[in-house]
């Protein structure tokens, strides 16, 4: 089969095409016919050896796919060869045929393209577990979305209008805004690291915002987070700026807030029953179509290299895909 491989670590230009053979699925693993592969921000870090979970070389990227199961291994149950899912692989999937985990595969409802599974399990699985599980997002609250337009971001939007929140979408240009708009957001800002203390204090009345998503982090932590509310809680969801802030600890203790770790990878690996109630809410919302995919541009396998340095980028406004 064809396959994008990481034979040594760096840039998205130093990946290679080329055949690859798959192993046959061991326990807790199943094999998946790939018709979709989302692209994330994890992979970029992962092809550069600076990811969390960092596999032996040569090895392919690629953290979801959506496909045809083809095998499974000899202790699953919950999945059988020919069912159409969805499923997180951690690395392998950008490939004709990828390796996922049992537990975070899910079948796809009928009325489900691959195309869209693809685009929501890692983004909005993260998203989810992190209003929900980490955030406990109430109605009537303001939630603030920094890198609004991304992948993460614009499902942030989506799940925070879904749970009752008062959405500020932060964003770099007003092109991205008015993306966010369309999305629903109710209140849209052009940050920068010397305006987002301010920005959310104004937007809020002089509160705050009661919960800030950070996919960020960098040199915007520091000010979103002295412009959070009392008792506000601050998701630390990723880097995207290429920086980790360091945040001075008497903030916390004069704010009354909390700091809150989100590691979605690490949440379907030690709690896969309450990551699965998450993951079969998502899917019912897509599919009575109450959260729509925005998928911003569609790459060949072939072409992975260059799906990969549109989101290093920050060129993305949505989700990016590759098509098997």
């Amino acid at each position: 089969m064809k396959a994008i491989l990481v034979e040594k670590h760096g840039g998205p230009e130093q990946l290679v095409f080329r055949d690859h053979q798959i192993e046959s699925p061991g326990p807790g693993r199943v094999n998946i016919k790939v018709h979709y592969a989302g692209v994330n921000f994890p992979d970029t870090l992962i092809i550069r050896g600076k990811y969390q979970f960092q596999p032996d070389l040569p090895f392919t990227p690629g953290g979801e796919v959506a496909g045809v199961v083809s095998a499974v291994g000899p202790d699953v149950t919950n999945i059988k060869v020919g069912d159409r899912v969805v499923s997180g692989t951690s690395w392998g999937g950008f490939a004709e045929e990828a390796q996922g985990f049992a537990n975070n595969s899910y079948q796809l409802p009928e009325a489900v393209s691959f195309k869209d599974a693809a685009a929501v399990l890692m983004t909005h699985g993260t998203v989810i577990h992190a209003l929900k599980d980490r955030a406990k997002l109430q109605s009537g609250e303001t939630l603030a979305v920094l890198g609004a337009a991304g992948g993460v971001g614009t499902a942030a939007i989506q799940l925070g209008k879904s749970m009752g929140a008062k959405v500020i979408a932060c964003a770099s240009t007003d092109e991205k805004l008015a993306f966010c708009k369309e999305l629903g957001a109710d209140y849209l800002f052009k940050y920068t690291p010397e305006n987002l203390k301010e920005g959310l204090k104004e937007l809020t009345e002089g509160k705050g915002a009661d919960v800030i998503f950070d996919a960020v982090g960098g040199a915007y932590a520091e000010p979103a987070f002295r412009g959070i509310a009392p008792m506000g809680r601050y998701l630390v969801v990723g880097f995207a700026s290429g920086a980790v802030p360091a945040i001075p600890w008497n903030l916390p203790l004069l704010k009354s807030a909390s700091i809150t770790g989100v590691f979605w990878g690490s949440f379907f690996r030690n709690f896969p029953t309450e990551n699965r109630a998450n993951i079969d809410a998502l899917l019912k919302m897509l599919e009575e179509g109450l959260i729509i995919p925005q998928i911003d541009e569609v790459f060949p396998l072939s072409e992975t290299r260059y799906a990969l340095e549109k989101i290093e980028s920050r060129q993305v406004k949505g989700k990016v895909l590759i098509e098997i």
